[in-house]
């Protein structure tokens, strides 16, 4: 087995070559003393492998043209900036875009003039994802058309059977929120089809499972065991991979009716009766009062999972010695300390490439904002925009995010004997288990709760006020003032998010007192811009403006140069 550390050493890539003949030979296996893996790292390990064994049944694969497809590429990474999505969240968000302008007339007053196929959709769906780069090209087999297809089918029907018109109370933004609801689901599920996320499942799987065994809720009659797991599922879900509500609703449908994935036209029937209350009893799971305790005992354990998922990329090719490799205890050791140090030694790389993309993606939006609002109402109620002015406009936005980034700290030095401890607890089963209790918060003195609130709400005061007036210095038109304050508010969220992703290899973090300080100002702020983030997606003014103008016509040009191509290929060949 130290061969092995020694080849991780030299080669730090994924092995392509038959580890057999430096794995556990005959004399070290007399030496190495083996111990049981738990349950959880058992199926982990099964799910993997099974995952790995998946058979391409059919040779004939979808491509797109070369060309084609790096021009779309870049008009992608365009929208990267422009939709302020996590590098997970990319590819979903495509297809959800694709969804909504393919279905428009579908689930719109117009469907009478404007009937579509599902089935003439799917496949361009799919060539749509290859050429953006979000699915590899000449590897994704035609018959993923067909089941798109039948998703499709399935989410439309839901849509349309759905029992909006019985509650005709509803206003129409709720009826619109439905529906994105669905498309949002169906992005999920058609996802799952064409790159199944076998491993980062099976994580998630044995994360539960490993957790809900070791979270106690006080008394324990609070929450029955089915609810405990969905807890844990859900807080799973925003620990490990920080995925969102769409995914996690879409993982507790396929848990909580098993006939979700169904293709059968009477099983829709069902669930489209039921569609409004399946929603909202998802939404309360989502918002559950316990959630944040859940959600806070994950986030301290979600370390070993993740090296454990380096060491599964790491031997993908060699599933078979995966179990063998963890079973040695000392070995495992050095191994989780190897990948331990290796996402270390990148995390300020991708630490810095997260906040230039959110950085970029505000900055875009300033840029709007202050061509297309800032400078015609200053020029109207104002003096217009001295250089000055428009400089600090840009700039100090841009800065807050970087000096906010930069005060990350990496992890402290005896974090790694913390990681090595609790992920052996996790991964053998004769490892000291140790217990998280979640109990019932005492309830605070009411002058105390005010005393906390009132100061809450004067450090926000503070904060707002001091971005303010230095923007008002800086004698920028005090409707600028507003929207750069916003500007400032969604920086410090996106760093505050930041900061958190940095704790990935963190099992416990000691705070210091200008931590303390910062924190007593920031999050105030932070808040303030979570919300404005959360609206800012829903009513992505610069994303709507491309979803019309810009990708409709991009799509259609790039489908035409695409068949030019193809023609001109054909031209060539009959010439003789």
């Amino acid at each position: 087995m130290t061969k092995v550390l020694l080849k991780l050493a030299e080669n730090p890539a994924p092995i392509e070559e038959n580890t057999e003949s430096f794995i556990n030979s005959e004399d070290e296996k007399e030496k190495i003393e083996y111990s049981r893996l738990s349950f959880a790292i058992q199926n982990l390990i099964k799910e993997y492998k099974e995952g790995l064994k998946e058979k391409k049944e059919e040779t004939s694969t979808l491509h797109v043209d070369e060309i084609a497809s790096k021009v779309a590429r870049l008009y992608e990474k365009i929208r990267k900036i422009i939709d302020w999505k996590e590098e997970n969240l990319l590819r979903r968000n495509a297809i959800e875009r694709i969804l909504k302008r393919v279905l428009i007339t579908e689930i719109s007053s117009f469907n009478p003039f404007f009937k579509i196929k599902v089935e003439e959709i799917s496949e361009p769906l799919i060539l749509e994802l290859i050429r953006g780069g979000h699915l590899p090209n000449h590897k994704i087999p035609e018959s993923k058309t067909a089941l798109v297809a039948q998703t499709l089918n399935k989410y439309l029907y839901l849509l349309k059977n759905a029992p909006l018109e019985k509650t005709k109370s509803l206003a129409l933004k709720t009826k619109v929120n439905f529906y994105n609801w669905i498309l949002e689901i169906a992005a999920c599920e058609i996802e799952e089809i064409l790159a199944p996320p076998f491993k980062e499942n099976a994580l998630i799987n044995a994360m539960s499972q490993t957790m809900v065994e070791k979270i106690k809720v006080i008394p324990e009659e609070k929450l029955s065991p089915e609810e405990k797991f969905i807890q844990t599922y859900i807080a799973v879900h925003r620990t490990l991979f920080d995925l969102d509500d769409a995914i996690i609703s879409y993982h507790l449908l396929q848990f909580k009716y098993k006939n979700w994935n169904s293709y059968e036209k009477q099983s829709w029937e069902t669930l489209a009766q039921n569609i409004l209350s399946i929603r909202e009893e998802i939404n309360q799971n989502l918002n559950h009062p316990l959630g944040k305790d859940f959600f806070n005992i994950c986030e301290q354990t979600d370390t070993p999972f993740t090296l454990l998922g380096d060491i599964l990329d790491y031997f993908r090719l060699e599933p078979n010695q995966i179990e063998s490799i963890l079973s040695n205890k000392e070995d495992f050791k050095k191994l989780i300390a190897y990948f331990y140090n290796q996402r270390l030694l990148t995390l300020k790389s991708r630490l810095f490439k997260i906040a230039v993309f959110s950085t970029l993606s505000v900055f875009v939006s300033n840029w709007f904002t202050f061509f297309i609002v800032e400078i015609p109402i200053a020029n109207l109620f104002y003096e217009g925009f001295s250089p000055f002015a428009a400089a600090i406009d840009f700039i100090v936005p841009s800065l807050a995010m970087f000096i906010l980034v930069s005060l990350i700290r990496p992890p402290s030095s005896n974090n790694l004997e913390k990681v090595i401890e609790m992920t052996s607890s996790f991964t053998f089963q004769n490892e000291k288990k140790e217990i998280y209790e979640i109990k019932p918060k005492k309830r605070k003195n009411i002058l105390t709760q005010i005393a906390i609130y009132l100061f809450y709400i004067l450090s926000c005061v503070i904060s707002f006020g001091a971005i303010a007036w230095a923007f008002y210095l800086a004698t920028i038109p005090i409707t600028s003032v507003i929207l750069d304050t916003i500007g400032i508010a969604l920086n410090v969220f996106a760093a505050l998010v930041i900061r958190n992703k940095a704790k990935e290899i963190t099992v416990e973090e000691k705070g210091s007192f200008w931590e303390f300080l910062i924190d007593i100002f920031s999050l105030p702020v932070a808040e303030i811009g979570s919300w404005l983030a959360n609206k800012w997606k829903e009513y992505n003014i610069v994303s709507v403006f491309f979803n019309v103008f810009i990708e409709i016509p991009f799509v259609s040009a790039i489908e035409f140069v695409e068949n030019w191509r193809s023609f001109l290929k054909e031209k060539k060949a009959s010439i003789h």
